[in-house]
C-alpha cells in the first residue's frame, strides 16, 4: 500500500451545488438584463444602430445559455509547502497492543 505524498486540501474540492447554481442563475439574469436593454435601445436609437441592438437582442439568448452553463474556470489551488507556520498532518502512528476492560 502506497500513500500519496501530497496533502489533500479542502480548498481543492469543487464548489457546492447551491453556490454553482446561484452563480449560473446570476450570469443568466445579467445576460437577459442586457438583452432587455437591447430591446429598449431598439426603440430609442436612430438609423443602423437599430439593427445592432436587434441583432444583439437576437443573439444574446444563445450566449446567455453558454455563459450560464460554463464550468468553473478558476485554477485549482496549489498545495503550500510545509513550513514552520503550517506543519503537515501526518498519517499517525499505529500502536500495537490490546484493550483491557474493567469488569
Amino acid at each position: 500500500m502506497t500513500r500519496k505524498k501530497d496533502p489533500t486540501l479542502i480548498t481543492s474540492a469543487g464548489r457546492g451545488r447551491t453556490l454553482d447554481l446561484e452563480e449560473r442563475q446570476r450570469r443568466y439574469l445579467i445576460t437577459m438584463g442586457i438583452r432587455t436593454a437591447c430591446f429598449l435601445l431598439f426603440l430609442v436609437v436612430p438609423g443602423w444602430w437599430k439593427l445592432v441592438a436587434l441583432a444583439a437582442a437576437a443573439l444574446l439568448p444563445a450566449f446567455a445559455v453558454l455563459f450560464a452553463n460554463s464550468s468553473d474556470h478558476r485554477p485549482p489551488p496549489q498545495a503550500e509547502p510545509d513550513g514552520p507556520g503550517r506543519p503537515a498532518i501526518g498519517g499517525g502512528e499505529v500502536v500495537q497492543g490490546s484493550v483491557e476492560e474493567d469488569s
